[in-house]
């Protein structure tokens, strides 16, 4: 099984090769690709080093499986290439997640979709991973009406250059900004580019593939997203109106019982959800579970994830495992 892990050297890539090995996914060859200026670069894993290779010379290597995060331009470039060549690729950016001829895939929720002929397959935005997670076995049984999300997201969305520049900023230390505003000390209420609509890039990445997931287009979503300073983890409130009335202990059963997703709910002990309990974990957490009493049939939840891990590496990963269990690669 020879798998490709393109943007090996990027924070997400770096945490796929992780996995990888921390799973003892079957991996026989491992090519790790990036840019030109990366070439040579030697990788570490399972305890020996391989060189990073450029595109084209993966492409000629054939692999089975390409685990591409480097970036939407890179993906619409370089995928089908590789897919031409017979390689399933999984592909971390938003460059295929809309189109409707690719699948958005969270295992737990809808891997049942794939098929043999899905040679680009698209992995979700982090914070719908998260949020579908949690929604999929409660639409199953209520069906969902309309979700509103606040999100609080980790500077580790954004890359390294934010991570430094939020740690320079703890230190007191000048350095690159990548933000307009400084992190530390601050939220910021945008996430990506403002659109005409005026929401944000990411906020309507939610809307779109929230819908395209559960299968449903007349699922109302709305969303603010924000990013915060904190190293580890996405955090999101949920309200959720459903179509039909639930009983509260039947939606925490219901959520205990759902693969990836563990409940962390007792307010007598303060035990809720947050990014350092989820920090380096795979799983989705939800907490402070209760019913909204302005509103009939409506749920308020909070959820938090691993942004790097489920939100966007592990699900990679899992995907590749779903195709390999399945004979689909």
């Amino acid at each position: 099984m020879k798998i490709a892990v393109v943007g090996a050297t990027g924070l997400v890539g770096s945490k796929m090769l992780q996995i990888l090995e921390e799973r003892n996914f079957p991996v026989t060859e491992l090519i790790p690709v990036a840019s030109e200026k990366s070439v040579g670069q030697m990788i570490n894993f399972r305890s020996k080093s391989f060189p990073v290779v450029s595109m084209q010379t993966a492409i000629d290597m054939k692999p089975h499986i390409a685990l591409f995060s480097a970036g939407g331009g890179t993906s619409l470039e370089w995928a089908p290439k590789f897919a031409e060549v017979g390689t399933t690729v999984i592909d971390n950016s938003s460059a295929w997640r809309m189109d409707d001829t690719k699948k958005l895939i969270v295992p737990e929720v809808n891997a049942n979709v794939l098929t043999q002929n899905d040679k680009i397959i698209a992995n979700p935005n982090c914070s719908t991973i998260q949020l579908v997670m949690v929604l999929k076995p409660l639409h199953d049984l209520y069906h969902i009406k309309r979700v509103v999300i606040s999100t609080y997201q980790s500077v580790t969305g954004t890359g390294k250059k934010a991570v430094d520049q939020l740690m320079n900023e703890r230190n007191q230390l000048k350095g690159e900004m990548a933000y307009a505003y400084p992190i530390d000390l601050n939220l910021i209420p945008q996430i990506d580019v403002f659109l005409d609509n005026g929401y944000t890039k990411e906020e309507m990445k939610m809307v779109h593939e929230t819908k395209k997931i559960l299968g449903n287009q007349n699922v109302k979503v709305t969303a603010t997203a924000v990013r915060v300073p904190v190293i580890g983890g996405h955090s999101e409130s949920v309200n959720i109106e459903f179509v039909n009335d639930f009983e509260l202990n039947k939606v925490i059963d219901v959520l205990k019982e759902t693969k990836g997703v563990i409940v962390q709910d007792n307010i007598s002990k303060q035990l809720y959800p947050m990014p350092l309990i989820a920090h380096d974990k795979d799983a989705v957490f939800v907490g402070r579970i209760r019913r909204d009493d302005t509103q009939a049939h409506t749920l308020n939840c909070w959820i938090v994830s691993d942004n790097l891990r489920k939100g966007a590496a592990t699900n990679a990963v899992q995907i590749a495992e779903y195709l390999i269990q399945n004979n689909l690669v």
